[in-house]
């Protein structure tokens, strides 16, 4: 299967869905990954990918590595091996390689190409598609970055058969989100049908990458609409800075960010509480921990300020309005916020 993605300058690209097929690159290719992706799947990946000159760079594997000092290391393999300006580089992994390899892509000798081929249910129904790369630092997550599309992305689900049964609830988050915000009809399929079976999940990663490429051919740079994906993500990465990026995967803090923003919504009449214990309760079929406990409250409370969607110091809110729809706002009173946080 391919769906296309088209954006509003017209930059264009196929995201395939299927067994990985020969490729060849008439010019340099880096591929970029991490010591358990490289276990596991670069001999597959070899037998796939040919070029005029093939090189490998292997970076630590976790969020906490996602760092400027990691960017240098990815950027300093590419000088030695003198890339220029039609060189590709490949992330070959999770969302955190797709991050830091679109962004040493988007500023290696002022931007070349890349290409996706994610490893992980996250990467592959959410992180490949759409061009945002990035990297953390103290204050926050995904601060340093830039909008950099790939030119084509491949996602083949012969790679999930090695991810951890965590790595595949924390994707499962990322597919629960799109459905909230976007689709009840594929909600109430999600809520039917078990995502643990080969033919459903291949369903569950078309339908996830189709509502990603239709939000991002609309608003590519997030003025907008595609600010709603980030559902879950203001309470989520506020936990994950709290626990320094080593206690939870990203789609793990994502599931609990969700049950938190529900529990807004339904504070302020836009979801029930029924159907906020259907989210919970199809988040924690797949193991996605819904449970979060709070230090410091007003602390919490504060570290919403540091996220890109803030602005003019107003905090920007995504929340669900039922199941299937959504609303964008930043005029929520802090007391009732406030009150939620005190319920965790």
């Amino acid at each position: 299967m391919i769906v296309n993605i088209t954006l509003p300058d017209n930059t264009t690209y196929d995201i395939t869905i299927d067994k990985l097929k020969d490729i060849y690159f008439d010019t340099k290719v880096v591929v970029v990954t991490n010591p358990t992706v490289s276990g596991y799947h670069i001999e597959y990946l070899k037998e796939k990918i040919s070029a005029k000159e093939f090189s490998i760079v292997i970076i630590p594997d976790g969020e906490q590595y996602k760092t400027m000092e990691t960017i240098e290391s990815i950027l300093e393999h590419c000088f030695e091996k003198r890339l220029d300006r039609k060189s590709i580089l490949i992330a070959f992994g999770g969302g955190v390689i797709g991050d830091m390899t679109g962004f040493a892509a988007s500023i290696y000798q002022r931007g070349i190409d890349f290409v996706q081929i994610p490893t992980t249910l996250l990467s592959q129904v959410d992180a490949s598609v759409g061009g945002k790369t990035g990297i953390n630092n103290k204050f926050g997550k995904n601060l340093i970055g830039a909008f950099h599309q790939p030119i084509a992305v491949h996602i083949d689900p012969y790679f999930l058969t090695t991810l951890p049964k965590r790595e595949f609830g924390a994707g499962v988050a990322e597919i629960v989100k799109m459905a909230v915000t976007f689709n009840k009809e594929f909600f109430e399929w999600l809520e039917q049908n078990d995502l643990t079976n080969e033919e459903n999940i291949k369903t569950a990663i078309a339908k996830s990458v189709e509502t990603k490429a239709w939000v991002v051919s609309q608003d590519e740079k997030e003025k907008g609409l595609r600010a709603a994906l980030n559902y879950g993500h203001t309470f989520g990465h506020v936990i994950e800075n709290e626990t320094n990026y080593n206690t939870y995967l990203h789609g793990e803090a994502v599931g609990i960010g969700m049950v938190m923003a529900n529990a807004l919504a339904v504070k302020l009449g836009n979801m029930t509480q029924d159907e906020a214990s259907r989210v919970k309760a199809l988040l924690e079929k797949y193991n996605i921990p819904t449970e979060y406990k709070i230090k410091d409250v007003e602390e919490f409370y504060e570290h919403f300020f540091l996220d890109k969607k803030s602005l003019d110091n107003k905090i920007k809110f995504i929340l669900p309005k039922g199941i299937g729809d959504c609303e964008i706002t930043d005029k929520i009173e802090k007391k009732d916020v406030i009150d939620v946080l005190k319920g965790f």
